[in-house]
């Protein structure tokens, strides 16, 4: 497995991607893998720039034994396309507004999460309107989903 780096973009970086960057680097760890996979997480608007991860999903990812400390919001900046092989959307909306932002001399490939998932459908549901089990239903997508990319980044 060469180098390879991942960013999870959902929309305001403090729910999906945040713990996307969790439990992904957790599984990476977990593989000894840490040097050769650079992970971060990015939002497609602005809205809570520096702000940490929701404190409902840093909640939920405690429980199950990850940790989203230390992860603050940021928007996707221009250099990102250039930075990550993969950039990575939690839904078919955040996913439409990086193919509207990417060019084509850039080499970051776009991908809908629940590519690397044995889910049902293809989108990570936005848990911040909803209640405890939407964060837990995110952990379990993006479980499934983290093993499915992990096992194609080893795959050349």
């Amino acid at each position: 497995m060469g180098k390879s780096s991942v960013l999870f973009v959902c929309m305001g970086n403090i729910c999906r991607s945040p713990t996307a960057e969790g439990v992904f680097r957790h599984f990476v760890e977990q593989e000894g893998l840490s040097d050769r996979v650079e992970i971060d997480s990015a939002g497609t608007h602005a809205y809570h720039v520096n702000e940490p991860a929701d404190r409902r999903a840093s909640a939920a990812a405690a429980r199950r034994g990850y940790s989203l400390d230390g992860i603050r919001a940021r928007r996707v900046e221009e250099a990102d396309f250039s930075r990550f092989d993969y950039i990575i959307a939690m839904d078919r909306d955040n996913l439409t507004v990086l193919e509207q932002q990417i060019s084509a001399d850039h080499g970051a490939r776009l991908h809908l999460f629940l590519e690397f998932s044995q889910a049902e459908g293809d989108e990570v549901p936005d848990p911040y309107y909803g209640g405890a089990a939407g964060f837990e239903r995110v952990l379990d997508l993006v479980e499934d989903a983290s093993r499915g990319l992990l096992e194609k980044l080893r795959t050349p």
